[in-house]
């Protein structure tokens, strides 16, 4: 399972980091996404890391140079560091892991993501 956290209250032009903490998920065989639905609308995958060696990234157009995804040496722990933030970021934050060791993440479709998080929120507001 994946768990998120990191949420919170954050000005516009903030930061905030997320964690996704995979229990029992070796992070090599997964590729993990990070998604957001704000409400009315449909929930969007912002960024993913791939699982393997090289760990290849994927970035939404509306957070490139703003929001760097990562993982931990141990392969257990997935970050979203988001800078600059705006109020169009507000919204539900949820992590998802899809199994592979070979494919990218980019190539994965939502419904393939077997594990969820529950979500943490994130709001930028003044």
């Amino acid at each position: 399972q994946v768990v998120e956290s990191g949420g919170g209250l954050v000005q516009p032009g903030g930061s905030l980091r997320l964690s996704c903490a995979a229990s029992g998920l070796n992070l090599y065989y997964y590729s993990i996404g990070w998604f957001r639905q704000a409400p009315g609308k449909e929930r969007e995958r912002v960024s993913c890391i791939s699982g393997g060696s090289g760990g290849s990234t994927s970035y939404a157009d509306s957070v490139k140079g703003r929001f760097t995804i990562s993982r931990d040496n141990a392969l257990t722990t997935v970050f979203l560091q988001m800078n600059s933030l705006e109020s169009e970021d507000t919204a539900v934050y949820y992590c998802a892991a899809a199994r592979s060791p070979i494919r990218r993440c980019a190539t994965f479709q939502n419904e393939e993501y077997s594990y969820w998080g529950q979500g943490t929120q994130v709001t930028v507001s003044s």
